[in-house]
């Protein structure tokens, strides 16, 4: 039987847009996560992904459904408490915006040593810059940057550092919202592969959010699909590549950039629209550098 560390059960969210206006964001969605494994979670952006996330770490409230994690119960306000910190220390967050999600006015010493302080816990290597400095090491990054502030580090240094912090706590779940949707893709490839290295090591468990699904193939153990708040399909990720069960999913694989110019323009694009897939085609080149959608047969 797998080991299964987070359990999402039936989890639905809304947001109240105006007195008679509800957006249902998040509806009946579940799954599971075994313990040492990444589980990606993919969708366009607005189908909820996100919302997820908060809910899993206890920023949203969820409307209906129940969380276990580590057996507890965190939709439950006693269980929490009872808990709490156990779930401070073993779940962190990666935020998509490093430049929103570290204090400017803190240095990378600083925040890296904020989760330890915090919690009152001794840093492994004796003090909280020490801890800061392997923690930087761990990442990439030199001793030269412990007293850089946000503002001077470069996009990916700064997501870096998000990392370093959320490792510094050891956590058993590392829920990272599309942490590399705003960087260079030479700092892409450093992070994902980062990741990589963190679960095959050291047995982290991820919940990977992302809409590239090229990462999501290279990265995750399996997948999930959301469409519209519903996860429309799950599976082991080289079983949902090689052969997608939903229309959705195989309209998402089909959009897939190939690098090859010519084979890009002329293959098959699908289109989901709620129901099935429909106007398999092909992209043309037209005057301009201009592309356009020409339905199959024309």
């Amino acid at each position: 039987m797998p080991d299964i560390l987070l359990s999402v059960r039936h989890l639905t969210h809304c947001f109240r847009l105006s007195k008679k206006q509800v957006l249902r964001a998040v509806d009946d969605v579940s799954f599971n996560i075994n313990r040492g494994e990444i589980f990606g979670l993919v969708g366009e952006s607005g189908s909820g992904k996100s919302t997820i996330a908060r809910c899993v770490m206890n920023i949203l409230r969820p409307a209906q459904g129940e969380i276990f994690f580590n057996g507890v119960n965190i939709c439950s306000a006693a269980e929490r408490r009872a808990n709490r910190r156990m779930l401070q220390t073993q779940r962190q967050i990666i935020f998509q915006d490093s430049a929103s999600s570290l204090n400017q006015r803190m240095t990378a010493a600083d925040i890296i040593a904020e989760p330890m302080k915090i919690n009152h816990i001794t840093p492994p290597r004796g003090s909280c810059r020490a801890e800061a400095e392997f923690q930087l090491h761990y990442v990439g990054m030199d001793a030269s940057y412990l007293d850089k502030y946000p503002p001077e580090l470069s996009g990916g240094m700064r997501q870096r550092v998000a990392i370093a912090r959320a490792l510094s706590m050891e956590p058993e779940l590392l829920v990272a919202d599309e942490p590399v949707a705003s960087l260079d893709v030479s700092i892409q490839a450093q992070i994902i592969n980062l990741f990589k290295h963190l679960q095959e090591e050291h047995g982290f468990t991820f919940l990977f959010i992302a809409h590239d699904l090229s990462v999501v193939r290279y990265l995750c153990d399996r997948a999930a699909v959301l469409y519209h708040g519903k996860i429309v399909e799950t599976a082991p990720t080289q079983e949902l590549f090689s052969d997608p069960r939903h229309p959705y999913t195989k309209a998402l694989l089909s959009a897939i950039p190939i690098p090859d110019p010519r084979r890009e323009r002329s293959r098959p694009l699908l289109q989901f629209d709620g129901t099935g897939v429909q106007g398999a085609g092909r992209l043309e080149e037209v005057s301009a550098g201009h592309l356009v959608w020409k339905e199959a047969g024309t």
